[in-house]
């Protein structure tokens, strides 16, 4: 069975995203950026909303194309095309670059795609990955978390029915306060 890990980066208030989806708080250090890198190129399928996907998409396909674009960079969008991609969305009628549309249930999907042969997976999303969180599905929660409060925005975690009893696997700090933990589902 695969695993299934949710990662993003996160505000110390809990968000991914602040008012008007802005992102300009995340800006990673090049040590963060080399983690993130690393965590595309070990990944074995990427399953992404239609939200996230279109903001990935809107820039990582051809960054390394853009002037002054830095080696990092390079190699980023380099493992972000070839990593097999799985987009859900019933609004979205093609994708590209190593990428699969879904357009039916995604819990039924997503159970599916964790019963096959194959590396880790990573959600991402909070769309989707709420309802993976609310049908018991993550495996793991790797929390990238800024020394911001953005006050609102998109919440890194939805509502649940249940509690997930977690076991905490790794802490990790970055510059700029940055810290990473990682937490596994106890089961």
């Amino acid at each position: 069975m695969r695993k299934l890990t949710f990662s993003m980066n996160m505000s110390l208030d809990g968000y991914i995203t602040a008012p008007g989806d802005d992102l300009g708080w995340s800006v990673p250090s090049d040590e963060l950026f080399q983690w993130w890198s690393d965590r595309v190129d070990a990944t074995g399928l990427a399953l992404y909303g239609r939200r996230l996907w279109e903001t990935m998409s809107s820039y990582w396909p051809t960054a390394d194309q853009q002037p002054g674009a830095t080696p990092a960079a390079i190699e980023f969008a380099g493992r972000w095309r070839d990593m097999p991609k799985v987009v859900f969305s019933s609004t979205i009628s093609t994708v590209d670059w190593n990428t699969r549309l879904v357009t039916g249930d995604a819990v039924t999907e997503i159970t599916r795609l964790k019963a096959d042969d194959g590396g880790p997976m990573d959600i991402g999303g909070a769309t989707l990955a709420g309802a993976a969180m609310r049908a018991g599905l993550i495996d793991e929660y790797t929390l990238v978390t800024h020394p911001v409060l953005v006050g609102g925005g998109t919440p890194f975690f939805t509502a649940l029915d249940n509690w997930v009893n977690l076991n905490l696997v790794q802490t990790r700090t970055f510059p700029d306060g940055v810290v990473l933990t990682r937490y596994e589902t106890r089961r």
